[in-house]
């Protein structure tokens, strides 16, 4: 197929009078003077957005299928998410035991082995859970938790770290710093989180080799004008990639704004750190063995305490270009290249030659969308 007529986000800027063609699920060529081959489908766009397919590096299950029930889970979210327009996406753990865990990864790693055909490709674990701070749990079970550990982290892989893509810890916990050195040496993107941290010590983390914070604001310490935390740290370090999920419920719009303003485009990450509910109806589901019940697009456990949420990549980027003002360019980069480039991914999230060939286009009011 070749695409034609559009004005292309390629995960940088937009671009005016670019051809894209697409093959054997990736793209092939992208160019200005790309004419049709003899047969070739061609669609014109006629002036309409095309954006590179969207990369979640922070979800927990999608449309009743969630990470830790195994390998069938892990492909049927990368059918559905694709039909969403996400190109990749990162498989996030909850709080388990060992077993449950290992079997997870294992899952998550037969798709990255053998991917599912036409997926959204997975681009590796993100494990956000078991090294955690009790008194920061949020919706996770705290009964799993312990302090960071090598040798127990590589028995929950079955001695394949390369599945983990991204791990999220409490930096304040013993043996944190050994652990995100090792981490960081083997090419496992760390995120400070589910932390009670002050700013010195999110800061250290970076020095160990920390880069990102996840759901920030979000289980951790506040932002205070003489403790500034883990925000403060976490705005204020260039180190640092901020994860934002951007539903309006999580964050209030100033913060969504403040986040974008201090970390830039490519430093400030939409999630959605979505749960099983999302893309379903409201009632009653669970989340990490815990009931959870979604009312008025809310995610919350009996206690009323936010489980997740039921947020997609579409509805984020359009509640950051419409509902709090984020300006396009940056909106799209937040939900594209941005996490691609947090996780060290070079392809997804752009729309290069060798990239997915999961697009979406959207109309010029931003209020439409389809999959491509």
């Amino acid at each position: 197929m070749l695409i034609q007529n559009a004005l292309v986000f390629d995960g940088q800027d937009f671009r005016t009078g670019r051809s894209v063609r697409l093959e054997e699920e990736l793209i092939s060529a992208v160019g200005e003077d790309l004419s049709p081959a003899p047969g070739e489908e061609v669609l014109d766009l006629e002036g309409s957005f095309l954006l590179p397919g969207f990369v979640d590096v922070h979800i927990h299950a999608f449309r009743g299928h969630d990470v830790m029930q195994g390998e069938d889970a892990v492909r049927a979210m990368s059918r559905d998410l694709a039909l969403l327009g996400v190109a990749a996406f990162c498989p996030t753990t909850m709080s388990a035991s060992p077993e449950e865990t290992r079997r997870a990864l294992r899952g998550i790693r037969q798709v990255m082995l053998h991917p599912e055909r036409g997926g959204a490709r997975v681009l590796g674990a993100h494990m956000e859970a078991p090294f955690l701070q009790s008194a920061k749990a949020g919706a996770q079970r705290v009964e799993f938790f312990r302090n960071p550990d090598w040798d127990a982290f590589l028995g929950m892989t079955d001695g394949h770290p390369e599945a983990v893509r991204l791990i999220t810890l409490a930096p304040e916990l013993p043996s944190a710093e050994a652990f995100v050195r090792k981490a960081a040496k083997a090419g496992i993107h760390v995120s400070v989180g589910h932390t009670a941290a002050s700013a010195e010590a999110v800061h250290a983390a970076a020095d160990w080799g920390a880069d990102h914070v996840t759901h920030t604001f979000n289980a951790q310490t506040p932002l205070h004008h003489r403790l500034p935390g883990v925000p403060g740290a976490a705005l204020t370090d260039d180190r640092l990639c901020c994860e934002m999920i951007c539903d309006g419920i999580h964050l209030h719009g100033d913060i969504v704004r403040l986040i974008v303003r201090a970390k830039g485009a490519e430093r400030a990450l939409a999630v959605t750190d979505a749960m099983e509910a999302a893309g379903m109806s409201e009632g009653e589901y669970a989340l990490g063995g815990q009931k959870v019940f979604v009312r008025g697009g809310e995610a919350r456990l009996a206690d009323g305490t936010l489980a997740g949420s039921v947020l997609t990549m579409p509805a984020a980027l359009s509640n950051l270009i419409l509902r709090f003002g984020i300006p396009p360019r940056e909106a799209c980069a937040v939900c594209t290249s941005s996490p691609a480039r947090s996780v060290g991914e070079p392809l997804a999230g752009r729309i290069l030659p060798g990239s997915p060939a999961v697009l979406t286009r959207w109309s010029p009011g931003w209020d439409r969308f389809s999959v491509v």
